[in-house]
């Protein structure tokens, strides 16, 4: 009983009062402005915060929201992430269970028959023994904290799984929103492409028949034919990209998209956000999922450091067991049968040939490449946040004179018309202004389209919403 309570003491021992070697934490400060460039300077920055605000809330179409919600269902990227989280929880929880004893039961035969002429008494003789014993074997006493960094280095890297999950949860939503917005944007080409082969074709029509009656002439009929077979080029061009993009969509979302849910046309308001802030301080950037997940890294970085430091202590190790032992089976639990072992070991290092020093210096470096590589996570992320701001910064103005282009060449060709059927300008005026109605209305649908991404863009580059 006296042995048993001082195992017990011993043991309570070596998992209260383990010091920690772990070098302090500190946050690098970032090495970014205080503040990422404004849109306006004039709109307050604290209009909308939305590394906080949900996928659901911000994206504002129905369609794309059940678009989304059906890749987060489906999408094998996801599926790894979450995997992943659940095999470094698994890992951490090995590494964890090293903090107490593996208690296990064995049960044991020991047979052995010595030859006459080195046995006592020179007769053979063969001997049997029975043992049942409870223990544990080679259980480190974590005084300096070894074990202890080697489960905070676990925990963190565990956690850092749970950040790359939540990164690539936002970056699958941005990815839909754009698959499916490019997929709208190519729809609306084709329709236009569609729609201008077919005034194009009744043009072509008119001219042939003016032709047979001798009014037009063969030119006018072959730049007809030219604009008229160049669209039906782009037609066939705009429904082969609208089948890619489709396929581009099932495959991020893993699942076939149900055709009620594709769109017909690119969606005038992709954000239920009517502003964008115009100032985001830094801050924020540290709440980034891929930026927590390289803080991680580096805590894990820190905390290998305490492991290879206690390395340089004694360590103590404890082999016991209890139980009872006998020559006969039927013996085995009789009175008088118990046996017990008690094996304390300390290992003290004295020359390791410099193997102990090289493996801290090594966590060192580690922790300054991670740190490093904290700092150029923070430096790319501000990039693509001010990037997205300073393209932002201009769409309104580039949204507005496109419009603005395609109403003026849609009165120009108008006029056009009107002066060619009348025989005061030849149809080649005509044959300018639809070319460059038809291209005036695509860069309408591309800068929508850029517009929209931009929105997405920023939704990505400040984190996102979880919940």
């Amino acid at each position: 009983m006296t042995k048993l309570k001082t195992l017990s003491l011993v043991l309570a021992l070596s998992m209260t009062s383990a010091c920690s070697l772990i070098p302090e934490y500190f946050r690098p400060a970032p090495p970014v402005p205080a503040t990422i460039a404004a849109i306006d300077a004039n709109t307050p920055g604290a209009a909308v915060q939305l590394d906080s605000m949900p996928w659901r809330e911000y994206f504002a179409d129905a369609q794309l929201r059940e678009v989304i919600a059906l890749a987060l269902a489906n999408n094998r990227d996801l599926r790894v992430a979450a995997l992943n989280i659940e095999k470094a929880r698994a890992q951490y929880r090995i590494q964890r269970a090293n903090l107490f004893p593996r208690v296990g039961l064995s049960l044991s035969e020991t047979a052995q028959r010595v030859p006459g002429d080195i046995a006592i008494g020179g007769n053979a003789l063969t001997t049997h023994q029975y043992g049942a014993n409870i223990g544990f074997t080679a259980y480190e006493l974590d005084f300096f904290g070894r074990i202890r960094s080697l489960n905070a280095q676990a925990l963190e890297l565990f956690l850092g799984t749970e950040e790359a999950k939540r990164s690539a949860h936002i970056s699958l939503v941005a990815e839909v929103a754009n698959a499916w917005l490019v997929l709208a944007a190519e729809r609306e080409r084709l329709a236009l492409g569609r729609s201008t082969y077919d005034t194009r074709l009744k043009s072509l029509e008119l001219i042939r028949r003016s032709l047979e009656v001798g009014v037009g002439s063969a030119l006018d009929l072959r730049q007809a034919e030219t604009l008229m077979e160049t669209t039906r080029a782009d037609v066939a061009r705009f429904a082969a990209l609208v089948a890619q993009d489709e396929n581009a969509l099932t495959l991020i979302v893993g699942a076939p998209v149900p055709a009620n849910l594709l769109p017909a046309t690119m969606t005038s308001a992709v954000s239920a956000v009517a502003e964008i802030p115009a100032g985001v301080s830094s801050e924020v950037l540290t709440r980034r999922p891929d930026i927590l997940q390289a803080e991680r890294a580096l805590r894990a970085t820190n905390a290998s450091i305490g492991a290879a430091r206690a390395a340089f202590f004694p360590t103590i190790s404890l082999t016991t067991s209890a139980g009872s032992a006998s020559r006969s089976l039927g013996g085995l639990f009789d009175s008088g049968s118990g046996a017990w072992s008690f094996i304390p070991q300390i290992r003290l290092p004295i020359f390791e040939a410099g193997r102990l020093t090289a493996s801290l210096e090594s966590s060192k470096v580690q922790r300054e490449i991670n740190v490093a590589q904290y700092e150029k996570a923070i430096q790319s992320a501000f990039r693509e946040v001010a990037d997205a701001f300073a393209e932002r910064a201009t769409l309104g103005e580039q949204l507005d004179a496109r419009r603005k282009l395609v109403e003026a060449s849609a009165g120009s060709f108008r006029l056009s018309q009107a002066r060619y059927k009348e025989g005061i300008d030849s149809y080649l005026g005509l044959l300018d202004s639809q070319r460059a109605l038809y291209l005036a209305e695509q860069e309408l649908i591309n800068i929508r389209l850029v517009e929209s991404a931009n929105r997405v863009a920023l939704y990505k580059v400040l984190g996102g919403g979880w919940k």
